[in-house]
């Protein structure tokens, strides 16, 4: 039988502090053409030994670390060109385990991939990095902001996971069909909605263990109860960004963040649900570039 579908809420929830809505996006100015990506393998030592990380390198300027959720790094290759285009340098990695890529045994948690990141950073020698993530990547971005690095200057969590918020649980994701992961994520699911049947045998593979991956790293409750207590330890500044259309992680748990993260800022947007990289780029790139410009 199929879960339940929460009822919409019937009225927006009132932030535990101060909002600062994103402002109306006006027409967007023409940008250059994305800078040709190049694909690289990095090779970073941990304590579960050492971890081959594919990813792509778009762009010039200053950094963003561009960490994808549970769908895949599909879902911020179009953000990553956007980003790239606008003057920023954009590495997006693919956590090992998607996609094909291996993933050691030891590496199984979200704190795991946090401490990965860290050292991939460190190895690159950037400096000045703004770390933004989406829903999984959002919590690694957590975790990254609660092990402060020098070489980070600011995290940027939009629609994550990660928290446990009693009045406001998140969907049951391993529960949920493709149909539902849809209506509970995007504001407008039908721009959205994939027929897994339609695709081809390979690619239905690989998002099945896709899937098992972010089992593996986030649990079937995809929350550390722990991480609430640990989030003021983080001194690097934070922003946490929300689309209210969520229904996988609900809009109650953006403000957990922003008053767990000492400083945050939570801005909403509310023409977008749970990948506002997907349905609002370019508010959501705005929102980046004004976080990244002032830190």
């Amino acid at each position: 039988m199929a879960p339940r579908r929460p009822p919409r809420p019937e009225a927006p929830v009132e932030p535990v502090k101060p909002l600062e809505p994103a402002q109306p996006v006006e027409p967007a100015a023409p940008v250059k053409p994305a800078p040709a990506a190049r694909t690289l393998t990095r090779t970073v030592r941990t304590e579960a030994g050492p971890v081959p990380v594919t990813l792509t390198d778009r762009g010039a300027g200053r950094p963003v670390l561009l960490l994808h959720g549970g769908g895949g790094p599909g879902t911020v290759e179009g953000f990553a060109g956007l980003l790239a285009a606008r003057g920023s340098r954009v590495l997006t990695p693919v956590h090992p385990g998607f996609e094909g890529t291996g993933r050691p045994a030891g590496l199984d948690s979200v704190a795991a991939l946090a401490r990965l990141y860290a050292g991939l950073v460190a190895d690159l020698g950037l400096r000045d990095v703004t770390v933004v993530g989406n829903s999984l990547g959002g919590w690694i971005t957590a975790e990254m902001a609660v092990a402060p690095s020098p070489a980070v200057s600011g995290h940027v969590l939009d629609n994550t996971v990660g928290l446990v918020v009693e009045s406001a649980p998140l969907a049951d994701f391993f529960a949920l069909t493709p149909d539902q992961v849809a209506e509970y994520a995007y504001r407008d699911p039908d721009r959205f909605r994939v027929d897994p049947a339609a695709l081809p045998a390979q690619r239905r593979a690989a998002m099945a263990a896709n899937r098992e991956t972010l089992r593996v790293y986030g649990g079937t409750s995809m929350a550390d109860p722990a991480l609430r207590g640990r989030l003021p330890r983080a001194t690097a500044p934070s922003l946490v960004v929300w689309g209210t259309a969520d229904r996988l992680a609900p809009v109650e748990h953006g403000n957990a963040y922003a008053e767990g993260l000492p400083g945050a800022r939570l801005a909403l947007l509310p023409d977008a649900g749970h990948l506002p990289q997907l349905e609002t780029p370019e508010a959501l790139a705005r929102l980046v570039e004004d976080f990244a410009a002032a830190h």
